[in-house]
């Protein structure tokens, strides 16, 4: 059996894989996913763009290049095989394996990217350092159940949910009182 992240891997059982897509194809794979059945999930947010002299709001990938699918390690290993459409798995650096994102983590970035907030921030990983501020749980509101880290961004309070090396969502304005910490 494979080791990934230091856990000896059952290819039999599914897990969120982080997954790049090249030339911003993000939703052409997700369609062709959902086709053939396989759970995926990309991050979306809605834009403004211009449409002639009319702006108009148009729902976007949040994140380019990324998406996240949830299958077997050898549902996907074939997915990659046989489809037209060119991915690659994120590796970590350190074990040199596909990034396995644990079901948790994918939940609560799921409950907060996916409610695609127009005051949801997205963060490249590499630009803050995500390690500082305190574990918290969301008690209440559209966010509630979600945990990830108390922070002040842009002048707010929020709570930023992580996957480690790959992309962070800041939540909208959450007051304290719907804000429980976290005991390590």
């Amino acid at each position: 059996m494979p080791f990934i992240n230091d856990i000896m891997l059952d290819i039999s059982e599914k897990n969120w894989y982080a997954i790049r897509v090249t030339y911003n194809r993000e939703m052409m794979v997700k369609r062709d996913l959902e086709a053939k059945h396989i759970e995926c999930f990309l991050p979306m947010k809605y834009k403004i763009e211009m449409r002639g002299e009319r702006k108009i709001k148009v729902l976007k990938p949040a994140i380019n290049n990324l998406i996240f699918i949830y299958t077997t390690s050898e549902n996907l290993k074939e997915y990659k095989e046989h489809s037209a459409l060119p991915i690659r798995y994120i590796m970590n650096q350190a074990t040199r394996q596909p990034i396995i994102v644990p079901t948790k983590q994918m939940q609560d970035f799921i409950a907060v990217a996916g409610t695609m907030d127009e005051q949801l921030i997205y963060i490249e990983p590499d630009i803050n350092n995500l390690t500082k501020g305190d574990r918290v749980r969301v008690t209440g509101g559209v966010f509630a159940g979600a945990e990830g880290q108390f922070m002040r961004i842009r002048g707010d309070r929020r709570v930023v949910v992580c996957i480690p090396g790959i992309a962070a969502v800041a939540t909208a304005f959450i007051h304290p009182s719907l804000i429980e910490k976290i005991s390590d």
